[in-house]
């Protein structure tokens, strides 16, 4: 990954990640591109593996406390290159693209899955910067984000039913979390294309702003200037919250706090609070 000015990490750069997805940190908030603007960003295999190895790469860095995910030039993501894996098939190169199904290695996921998935894994929150298209494939990608902010005029949709396919990158279970079982079979049966502006009113998206990545940047800063360890934890537990029953979800809540109370981070924001100062918080072990 690339170190930002005022970043005091030297991050060493790593081909599969610049090439088609790009990383600048800065004051903990790691600003994370797609970076393939001539074809709209398009998902090819090297994006599959660019977009799951940056997400491992952050996962391991403690000093980022918060992640902007967006996507160079005019759209987000405009979804599976299908030309692409056409050209790797006749290249002869069409046996790594035809395993994108296999499960990845000690994971519950395939490749393309762990695109998407690897964001909500990450300890971190995700937002998601919306601007132009994000479709099929690259509307899951910004499913997998903790937050999407939105242009009011994106163009959004579950389209993989227009080639004869079904969304295969943790769509169904997100859009079920997010909009309800009803609305989210009728995106997907249809692959209608909402604007921006419709995607918050169904809860698709969280807020718009004529800025997404400014807007997405200025709250992730925000997050950044809070306890990382009460983040994480926070995280952590509404992920789980549809997965699980209410008495292991209560629990669940107890340790955590458990595991906050009276910790240095927890007792530098009651301090930095009452001192009227901004909080200096530690890096999570």
């Amino acid at each position: 990954m690339e170190s930002s000015p005022g970043d005091d990490r030297e991050d060493e750069r790593d081909p599969a990640m610049t090439d088609r997805v790009t990383v600048h940190v800065h004051e903990g908030v790691a600003d994370v591109r797609l970076n393939r603007p001539d074809k709209l960003n398009a998902l090819d295999l090297s994006m599959f593996e660019a977009l799951a190895r940056t997400g491992d790469a952050l996962a391991a860095d403690a000093s980022v406390r918060a992640v902007v995910l967006s996507g160079e030039g005019r759209a987000f993501c405009a979804g599976l290159d299908f030309a692409g894996f056409a050209a790797m098939a006749d290249d002869g190169a069409g046996r790594r693209a035809g395993d994108i199904t296999a499960r990845e290695p000690g994971r519950i996921t395939n490749l393309g899955q762990q695109a998407v998935h690897v964001w909500r894994e990450l300890p971190q929150p995700v937002i998601a910067a919306v601007h132009g298209h994000a479709l099929g494939g690259g509307l899951q990608i910004a499913l997998g984000a903790d937050i999407r902010i939105v242009a009011p005029d994106a163009r959004l949709s579950v389209l993989e039913i227009r080639w004869g396919l079904v969304p295969d990158m943790t769509g169904t279970a997100a859009l079920i979390r997010l909009v309800g079982e009803d609305v989210a079979k009728e995106l997907t049966f249809t692959g209608r294309t909402l604007s921006g502006a419709d995607a918050v009113r169904i809860g698709l998206a969280t807020r718009t702003a004529d800025d997404p990545r400014a807007a997405a940047t200025e709250l992730a800063r925000e997050i950044a200037g809070n306890s990382p360890d009460a983040v994480r934890g926070a995280k952590r537990l509404l992920n789980r919250a549809a997965d699980t029953d209410l008495a292991g979800q209560f629990l669940e809540e107890s340790r955590t706090l458990g595991a906050l109370r009276g910790s240095p981070n927890q007792v530098e924001a009651v301090r930095a609070y009452f001192d009227k100062r901004p909080p200096a918080f530690t890096d999570p072990a």
